[in-house]
């Protein structure tokens, strides 16, 4: 395993692209509402990195379980769909769903990734809570790494807090570095398991991380549908998934997919 650490000035090309990553977000999470498709949004996710010089980081990434490249700039994933939803002109949101979006961009060499979830219209308590335990895990991440902690501890507390609250961890999907390519070592589980205090991570400063807790409400199971990307609950209860790019620094954690 091999973990690049990054300069001051190669943070600072990082959090230059992590802030294009939360403009975008956050106005797709103005414009997502009953009625809108997810193929608009994604529209709009290509049109303001354009505007920024940017190239995203998901369209044309290929999967040896997909026909054909992945062919969206974001992912769009409903309810019972954990990650990786192919946006669409034909898939309406409607109130009551739940979407998780996941954006990545390459800016001047450098990447950034994110993900949020969010309510269309009024959703059920259930779903509501899903989305805030979620949300939290990302938080307790943030909060609990800093250098010369190991990553089991702050997983292992990520994983309490989840299954405290009555719901479950994805296992198959977990966090990765990240600089200047999307995926680089090291991967970043959201859960303990043998393989990872076997394999631990010791956080050091200049280390990139993206973190990103997936929380079903059910079962932790997860399949595959036929298109070779979208991954969906197996008892068909709703997911959750936030994400955001830090950087290890002196001080503890600076989240670089924020607004300037």
């Amino acid at each position: 395993m091999a973990i690049t650490l990054r300069s001051a000035r190669e943070i600072e090309m990082l959090r230059q692209a992590g802030a294009l990553v939360a403009d975008v977000l956050l106005k797709l999470q103005e414009v997502a509402k009953p009625g809108i498709s997810t193929g608009e949004l994604n529209d709009l996710s290509i049109e303001m990195a354009k505007s920024a010089g940017a190239a995203t980081l998901f369209k044309g990434v290929e999967s040896p379980y997909a026909r054909r490249p992945f062919p969206g700039a974001i992912c769009a994933s409903l309810n019972d769909q954990v990650v990786h939803g192919i946006p669409s002109h034909k898939v309406i949101l409607n109130d009551g769903d739940i979407l998780s979006v996941d954006f990545g961009v390459k800016l001047n060499g450098y990447c950034g990734d994110a993900a949020f979830t969010m309510g269309i219209g009024s959703v059920s308590a259930e779903n509501q809570k899903l989305m805030d335990v979620t949300k939290q895990l990302l938080d307790i991440a943030v909060e609990k790494s800093a250098p010369g902690i190991k990553w089991s501890e702050v997983a292992g507390h990520m994983e309490d807090f989840a299954k405290s609250n009555g719901f479950s961890v994805v296992e198959d999907f977990v966090g990765h570095g990240i600089g200047t390519e999307m995926h680089e070592d090291p991967k970043v589980p959201n859960f303990v398991n043998r393989e990872l205090l076997r394999n631990d991570i010791l956080l050091r400063e200049g280390m990139i991380l993206a973190v990103e807790p997936m929380v079903n409400v059910g079962k932790k199971a997860v399949k595959l549908l036929k298109d070779g990307w979208t991954v969906v609950t197996r008892d068909g209860k709703c997911s959750a998934h936030f994400e955001h790019t830090i950087a290890i620094v002196k001080s503890g954690c600076e989240v670089l997919t924020v607004k300037k």
